[in-house]
């Protein structure tokens, strides 16, 4: 935690400065007012108690605006520092694989990047300078407290240890009470998401479970509720010991003056009372912050490793130390897989893919063809690194992909996949993903392309038009061909087609694949087919089966083998001959 603080030593230091003026500042008062009393008022000098009061007056507002000046700093040092965690935090999930995302619920992770991150704000913020400021506070007073008095002193400071002890049981609390109601609010944060999305609201409203929905959701909302309560009942613990604290010790200082006073201790004057009293509150109010300080940063604890549970998970897909740079120009998009393997759960024996080996020419067009779980998607998912092989090797033009720059091997695939991914925003701004700097001309060229243009020009606001989440305010189709847009302006050497024209009517599928046959010319395409009828005229067929290719070949081949392939092609062609005589 403390190294959160390292990028920030200038803007630390002087806040430091700032501290320290602060706290000897704060440190005059109690002796001014000793004077005023003692040879002040009791001594009848208008003039001196006129010069300490002003001196006083002064002394005061100058501690209050030096307070005010290293608050500020501490407020901008933590928000700055949470930005930077909240940065790391989100560009460390970025570069997770999708193994990471495939485990986790979207709702934890937006828990601990909203929720966790913001709960740990008090912490960063103001617990380092509260914590300094409050140490140096009770430390000097504890010295002026000594030279007023040592036997007042020891009776002051004595309570000190149970108090600490009880102020780390109640940090111990809230860490368990913290970490309990984050993971509550986690939990129900994900019910949310998964429940009052569109695709959730759908489903709920489909099957006709509303009510078992809402009563799973009360019972997770009333677990919460009772974390809340727990948190609650810690805050009035709190502050019922600051309340004893503050009541309890001056009755007993003023109690041990009065008796040494009554013993005739010359010493125990009205002024050293009233003085020592100040001097005394002035070093209780930092020891109750720090007590404070003691249970905010324990509960903290919790969140704190929440969040760097994350921050310390590996990537499993990363560049190594002397990755390759992948210039665009130089790809000529030869892709070859040796003996590859994969297993989504590394630690299990189950293969999801095995023994794959092939070579994809440059420019040719390589379909993959097999029952649905035969391993189709995950094979394409290894040219860009989304997964990396756990046998084998997978490379371009010859090189390792694990041997080049991820960012750049990403940049050279395109990829179009049967669940199409839209953005809550304009339709301008989806095709800009592909390309930022792309011009108007080259949106619309890129729509006609993908026969999407005619449709968006008839929407009332064109290009700005909102899609909505997940881009619900348009037909599957037309979310495919604005995805296909997409590829077509990002113009990758390399094209992944994950089942491009599944969601497309026979219209529409005849459009765009005269549009994807141009797209094609020039560069490697793996295309994952539904439809065998699109394929055809593929330059070489995998015919993938539990993870292995079974067959391979062209169209005409593959039927003369008489296996998987033409087993696939023939009950395609009967269902389709079969809806068409329905019809």
């Amino acid at each position: 935690m403390f190294g959160l603080y390292a990028p920030h030593k200038a803007e630390l230091i002087a806040m430091l400065v700032s501290v320290a003026v602060g706290v000897g500042l704060g440190l005059a008062p109690p002796f001014f007012l000793q004077i005023l009393i003692d040879q002040g008022i009791q001594k009848n000098d208008l003039g001196v108690v006129t010069l300490y009061s002003i001196l006083t007056i002064v002394v005061t507002l100058l501690a209050a605006a030096v307070t005010l000046l290293y608050g500020y700093q501490s407020v901008v040092i933590g928000q700055k520092i949470m930005r930077d965690m909240r940065n790391d935090l989100f560009t460390h999930l970025q570069s997770m694989s999708l193994r990471f995302f495939t485990r986790t619920r979207t709702g934890d992770i937006q828990t601990r990047l909203i929720s966790d991150v913001g709960g740990v704000q008090n912490v960063l913020s103001n617990t380092f300078v509260d914590a300094l400021s409050n140490v140096a506070i009770v430390v000097s007073a504890f010295v002026a407290m000594v030279w007023m008095d040592w036997r007042l002193t020891l009776l002051a400071v004595g309570l000190i240890p149970f108090f600490a002890w009880f102020g780390k049981w109640l940090g111990d609390f809230a860490q368990h009470i913290r970490q309990g109601t984050q993971e509550q609010t986690s939990e129900l944060n994900s019910m949310m998401q998964e429940n009052l999305s569109v695709s959730g609201a759908l489903l709920g409203k489909t099957i006709g479970r509303a009510d078992v929905l809402a009563k799973k959701f009360d019972v997770e909302n009333q677990k919460l509720a009772g974390w809340l309560i727990k948190s609650s009942v810690l805050q009035y613990a709190f502050f019922g010991m600051i309340r004893v604290i503050t009541q309890i010790v001056p009755a007993l200082i003023y109690w041990l003056a009065g008796w040494l006073a009554f013993r005739g201790d010359q010493n125990i004057t009205v002024g050293l009372l009233v003085a020592f009293s100040a001097m005394q509150m002035r070093m209780f109010f930092p020891l109750t912050g720090l007590m404070s300080l003691q249970v905010e940063l324990l509960g903290s604890l919790a969140l704190f490793r929440r969040i760097f549970e994350y921050l310390d998970t590996p990537r499993d897909v990363t560049d190594r130390p002397d990755a390759k740079a992948l210039p665009r120009s130089s790809v000529q998009g030869r892709v070859t897989f040796e003996d590859v393997g994969f297993k989504y759960e590394p630690e299990n024996d189950e293969w999801t893919l095995s023994g794959i080996s092939f070579e994809a020419q440059p420019g040719q067009l390589v379909a993959l063809v097999g029952p649905s779980g035969a391993g189709k998607t995950t094979l394409t998912y290894l040219i860009p690194r989304l997964y990396d092989p756990d046998a084998g090797r997978v490379l371009l033009d010859g090189t390792d992909v694990r041997d080049l720059r991820l960012e750049d091997l990403q940049r050279v695939v395109g990829m179009v996949t049967q669940e199409t991914y839209l953005i809550h925003t304009t339709i301008r701004e989806n095709l800009l993903i592909a390309k930022p700097d792309a011009s108007d001309d080259e949106l619309v060229a890129a729509c006609k392309a993908a026969a999407i243009y005619d449709h968006i020009a008839s929407l009332d606001e064109g290009f700005e038009t909102v899609v909505g989440e997940r881009g619900y305010k348009l037909s599957g189709g037309e979310k495919q061909r604005i995805a296909i847009a997409r590829a077509i302006l990002k113009n990758p050497p390399i094209l992944i087609l994950d089942e491009a024209t599944s969601a497309l009517d026979t219209t529409s599928e005849r459009l765009i694949q005269q549009s994807l046959n141009t797209l094609m010319q020039g560069r490697t395409t793996f295309a994952i087919a539904h439809r065998l009828s699109t394929i055809l005229s593929a330059d070489l067929i995998l015919a993938i089966d539990d993870g292995r290719v079974v067959e391979r070949g062209r169209h005409a081949e593959l039927l003369a083998q008489n296996g998987l392939y033409a087993r696939l092609y023939n009950e395609q062609f009967r269902v389709e001959s079969e809806g068409a005589l329905g019809e």
